[in-house]
């Protein structure tokens, strides 16, 4: 297994951030050294020249490993993964492997624009159609409750980083008036993550059902 690294990781978060929350879920289970720094999105100090300079998109999260700048949430998983990881995390079997990486796909597809969409457009007061994401988003949660009525883990016998992936926005589906109780299966893999001893939860925002 490769050796943990010396330095900590320069992590730049955002507290409410469900991209970020799965970077720190990921460095948590990894025990990776990593200091974290919020960024004042508010302010819009992501904007600013020298945060474009580490993400050209001017977004949270992003890590700086030693010098090695890695954006985007799902990029950040698979390099920590890959580079201080075994396959405990990310599986080496090409089958798991790429069932993994369709999760990942579906983490920035459906769950960004069905729960997240859902949650944003009530915590920013966009104006974005919330009944579109919310039938996104029951398509999705409708196959993941099916999955998980075979097996508790999305993929495999225990939690990857697909599972990392999709939770905080499924988690936080309420804050978009998205109601989790029909589909039980997903919140019991809900209840399985936050009881790995590596987590650490998401601050909840008083809006929508849990205004």
């Amino acid at each position: 297994m490769p050796s943990k690294p010396a330095h900590d990781i320069i992590f730049y978060s955002f507290p409410t951030s469900g991209h970020a929350h799965r970077v720190e879920l990921m460095l948590r289970a990894m025990e990776l050294p990593f200091k974290r720094i919020d960024v004042d999105l508010g302010a819009k100090v992501q904007k600013q020249a020298d945060f474009i300079a580490l993400n050209p998109f001017g977004q949270v999260p992003v890590i700086d490993d030693n010098g090695t700048v890695i954006w985007d949430s799902t990029a950040i998983l698979m390099y920590l993964a890959l580079t201080y990881g075994d396959d405990t995390y990310l599986p080496r079997e090409p089958k798991a492997m790429a069932e993994i990486v369709a999760w990942l796909g579906k983490a920035s597809g459906p769950i960004m624009f069905g729960p997240a969409l859902a949650r944003r457009i009530n915590v920013l007061n966009n104006n974005a159609s919330k009944a579109s994401s919310h039938a996104v988003a029951a398509d999705l949660l409708d196959v993941m409750n099916a999955r998980l009525t075979k097996q508790k883990w999305l993929v495999g016998g225990r939690a990857t980083i697909a599972d990392m992936a999709m939770y905080a926005y499924i988690a936080h589906a309420p804050e978009g008036d998205i109601d989790l109780e029909p589909y039980r299966h997903v919140t019991a893999w809900l209840d399985r993550i936050e009881n790995l001893p590596f987590f650490v939860p998401m601050p909840r925002t008083p809006v929508g059902l849990w205004a």
